[in-house]
């Protein structure tokens, strides 16, 4: 399986101020009679998590005080959660996303599956180490605390495996397990323990090659045979599982036209996307989305967003407005 070329939409400027530098320009953010958003977007919004990380160190070691907390003071809002999410290290991210996820106010499984399934095995071992440093406890057990029955059977391996990563793939068990992949959902045996296995364990090359058997085998691509109920929520859960696993871009395409282009913008969704994907695939997803949509991401997001807000999306995505 050929390794798709990661594209980021992040654009760092070609000379980078110290750490020094930004820390003493941010802490004059700070300062004065109101905070100015506009100095706080032009630095953080162009610096990648390698950077960001050494400017929050830094900032704590010059002023004693942690940049994070700092901003939650500072700053309101969307703006705030999304400046907040970008400044935070990818895997402590995902952690924080994870936890708010398992929380009854904040509940939201399809965050968890999300996290899961896009992200790649050591990405997501470091989002459980940085989980276990923050909350003293692990991913696997709080998700399997808040959730129960065929949730919690799909969600608490899903975080569990350690997936290979390489691109070796076995013919024959890609084109068995097509065929009991098949003969499961024909059953509607949706939360057997063999389907719930292929999905959860297997790599995504090998994942890719059984539903490439399924597709010729059987004359249907295996997400509409599921297709079936989809007021079911497992169902449903399954169903993005295997889009995510396998065509992430699509998955996250179709994440952000129910954001913006629903009655009221879901800003918690849009904000997670934009600030998870700008160092990974946010090109390609950009490309789908104009692709299906017929109008470029960045001006969906502009006409649908506005202030501060706005500007720091629109910088994530390598256009400043």
């Amino acid at each position: 399986m050929a390794t798709l070329k990661v594209r980021a939409t992040l654009k760092i400027p070609s000379h980078v101020p110290s750490p020094e530098e930004d820390s003493e320009q941010l802490r004059k953010a700070f300062q004065g009679w109101g905070t100015n958003e506009g100095l706080i977007i032009s630095i953080l919004g162009h610096r990648n998590a390698a950077q960001r990380k050494l400017i929050r160190a830094t900032y704590a070691a010059t002023y004693g005080e942690d940049l994070l907390k700092d901003l939650d003071k500072e700053l309101s809002s969307d703006f705030e959660r999304a400046v907040v999410l970008w400044t935070l290290d990818p895997a402590e991210r995902d952690a924080f996303l994870v936890n708010e996820a398992t929380k009854r106010l904040t509940s939201n499984n399809w965050v968890i599956m999300e996290i899961a399934s896009t992200r790649s095995s050591l990405e997501l071992y470091g989002a459980k180490q940085a989980y276990q440093a923050r909350f003293k406890r692990s991913i696997e057990e709080d998700i399997a605390y808040r959730t129960s029955g065929d949730l919690r059977k799909l969600l608490v391996p899903l975080v569990g495996t350690f997936r290979y990563e390489g691109d070796e793939v076995n013919t024959t068990l890609a084109k068995s397990e097509a065929k009991l992949l098949h003969e499961k959902i024909a059953e509607k045996a949706y939360n057997h323990d063999d389907l719930i296995r292929i999905v959860t364990t297997r790599s995504k090359a090998q994942l890719n090659a059984t539903l490439n058997h399924y597709n010729d085998e059987f004359g249907n691509a295996i997400d509409k045979d599921l297709e079936t109920n989809l007021e079911d929520e497992y169902l449903k859960l399954l169903k993005a599982t295997i889009q995510c696993l396998t065509y992430p871009e699509k998955y996250f395409e179709e994440l952000l036209r129910m954001a913006i282009n629903k009655m009221g913008t879901d800003e918690w969704a849009l904000t997670r996307v934009v600030t998870t994907r700008a160092e990974v695939d946010l090109q390609r997803i950009a490309e789908e989305y104009q692709k299906r949509n017929s109008i470029p991401l960045d001006r969906a997001i502009a006409n649908d967003t506005s202030g501060d807000y706005k500007s720091m999306l629109l910088a994530l995505l390598g256009h400043d407005d």
